[in-house]
């Protein structure tokens, strides 16, 4: 089986897949909180845990990180634990598969990487990745798999968390849909100006990528959300025609087998 890790700036995304090629199944999946203080001890105590039994039938690790401190961290956790794999580190540097279109490479979060791989490994292009983080992502993706860029702004946790520290008589809410747009009270204008002010926002940076970007006028692009606030953005956005929850865990999975590949390619 194969451990797929995505080390994000709120949460630890970790999925197990078995089988290989079209024929692999995302069997189980857990998310923890971040803390970029962990160890590759603590990291792999915290992986062991969750794995259980089924440690032992794991072949193989595909891990990134957007913390540089948690990155560290598991170049060290993974040969030390997992043993000799085969294991990639998505990190700069590492092949994928993906022309990345823009000024500086290096700059581009791994993260974008293995989405824009698997959105177009599944959806075909062109297509839009919409990630719902601790950031809000969109990043376009040619029909020939180019990474083409993005918009990054800050994601919805971000603006509850802004907005209830620098106010006075705003507390956090629950995030959920309103009754209305028009809140009758001050949990639902919040509620309201949250989701549908993120959604308007989401929808407006997809219909300017659709009308300035070459090729993505037509009806044939996807606009796929991920990320672990999809689920709640999901049905307040009109622009979006697609939903993968797994999306960054199927690219780091891409990754590995083509890393695999290309190893049996200089044994040879």
């Amino acid at each position: 089986m194969l451990l797929t890790v995505d080390v994000g700036n709120t949460n630890i995304h970790l999925g197990v897949f078995a089988g290989i090629g079209e024929h692999a199944t995302l069997v189980r999946d857990w998310r923890i909180h971040t803390d970029p203080n962990l160890t590759a001890d603590e990291l792999a105590l915290l992986f062991r845990g969750l794995l259980g039994s089924d440690i032992e039938q794991v072949t193989g690790v595909a891990a990134l990180s957007t913390v540089p401190s948690l990155l560290r961290e598991l170049r060290v956790m993974v040969p030390r634990y997992f043993g000799s794999g085969p294991h990639v580190l998505l990190e700069p540097g590492v092949r994928t598969g993906v022309p990345l279109l823009v000024d500086n490479p290096k700059e581009v979060g791994t993260d974008r990487v293995a989405n824009s791989l698997a959105a177009h490994h599944v959806y075909g292009g062109p297509a839009i990745v919409v990630a719902f983080g601790t950031a809000t992502v969109v990043d376009a993706v040619s029909v020939k798999g180019e990474f083409l860029g993005g918009a990054i702004a800050p994601g919805v946790n971000l603006a509850v968390e802004a907005l209830s520290e620098h106010t006075v008589t705003v507390r956090r809410v629950e995030l959920m849909p309103p009754r209305s747009v028009l809140g009758k009270n001050t949990v639902e204008a919040l509620q309201s100006g949250i989701l549908f002010g993120f959604a308007g926002q989401v929808d407006g940076l997809v219909e300017r990528v659709r009308d300035t970007v070459p090729g993505f006028d037509g009806d044939d692009v996807t606009v796929v959300a991920t990320g672990f606030l999809a689920p709640l953005m999901f049905d307040e956005c009109r622009s979006l025609t697609a939903h993968h929850t797994y999306l960054t865990l199927e690219g780091l999975r891409l990754v590995h087998e083509r890393s695999k590949q290309q190893g049996r390619g200089r044994g040879r």
